[in-house]
C-alpha cells in the first residue's frame, strides 16, 4: 500500500478483527472513519454470485460519473482485467483475502489517471461475506470528478499479509499485470514480418529458427 488512505483505512481494519481473519461488518463504525467515507466502499455477493458494490463514496461516484450501488466490481475493468478483479474480490469473500490493486483509469476526455484500490474481507454474518475497500488516485488534477473515468486497466496486484506493517508493504514489489493490447501489438508485428504465430495459453510463439534447404 502506498497512499495513506489506503493505509489508514487498513489500520482501521485491522484494529477491529484483532487476532481474527475479519471483523464483523456490524463493527463498522462510519464516524470512526469520516475522513475516509468518501473514497470507500463495500462489495457484497449477490443471488448469481458475483460482487456487486453495496454502497460507495461521494468521490468514487464522482471519480465514475455515476453512482456504483448496484453495479457489478468487475464491470469497472477491461479485458483481461474483467475476470481478474472478479476473482479477487471471489477470493477476499471466501479466503479473506487482503488485496491491493493498482490500475490505470482512462476517462471519457481521453485522460490518465492512476489509483490504487483495497479489498479488506469483512464477515457479514447470515448475510453472507462482504468487503470494504477504498480506490484513491494517486494524484487530483483538475479534472478528476468531472470527466468520468469509463475503463480501468489493471497494472498490478498484491496480496498482502494483515499481520506486517503496512508502511513496510509500500517498498513491496507488486505483480505486473500484462495488457491485453501489449500481446496483440506482438501478434501485429509479428505477422507484419511475415511470420506465423500461433497461442498456448497466454503467450504467443512465434515460429523462426534455423531452416533446413
Amino acid at each position: 500500500m502506498k497512499q495513506n488512505g489506503s493505509i489508514e483505512l487498513f489500520q482501521y481494519w485491522n484494529r477491529l478483527r484483532g487476532k481474527r481473519a475479519a471483523p464483523e461488518r456490524t463493527e463498522i463504525e462510519p464516524t470512526d472513519i469520516k475522513g475516509l467515507l468518501a473514497d470507500t466502499f463495500i462489495l457484497e455477493r449477490d443471488s448469481r454470485g458475483q460482487a456487486v458494490f453495496r454502497l460507495a463514496g461521494t468521490r468514487i461516484c464522482a471519480i465514475f460519473a455515476r453512482d456504483l450501488k448496484g453495479f457489478a466490481f468487475a464491470s469497472l475493468w477491461s479485458e483481461p482485467g474483467c475476470s481478474m478483479a472478479g476473482r479477487l474480490a471471489d477470493d477476499t469473500f471466501t479466503n479473506n483475502t487482503v488485496v491491493v490493486i493498482t490500475f490505470d483509469g482512462r476517462s471519457i476526455g481521453g485522460r490518465s489517471l492512476e489509483f490504487e484500490l483495497t479489498l479488506f474481507p469483512l464477515n457479514g454474518g447470515h448475510d453472507g461475506q462482504r468487503a470494504l475497500g477504498s480506490i484513491i488516485p494517486t494524484k487530483r488534477p483538475f479534472w478528476l470528478g468531472v470527466d468520468g473515468i469509463r475503463a480501468c486497466d489493471v497494472t498490478s496486484v498484491r496480496a498482502v499479509d494483515p499481520d506486517r506493517e503496512p508502511m513496510y508493504l509500500k517498498n513491496r514489489p507488486a505483480v505486473p499485470v500484462p495488457t491485453m493490447s501489449a500481446v496483440d501489438r506482438l501478434d501485429e508485428n509479428a505477422n507484419a514480418a511475415g511470420k506465423i504465430t500461433r497461442r498456448v495459453k497466454h503467450l504467443v510463439v512465434l515460429d523462426g529458427g534455423r531452416t533446413d534447404r
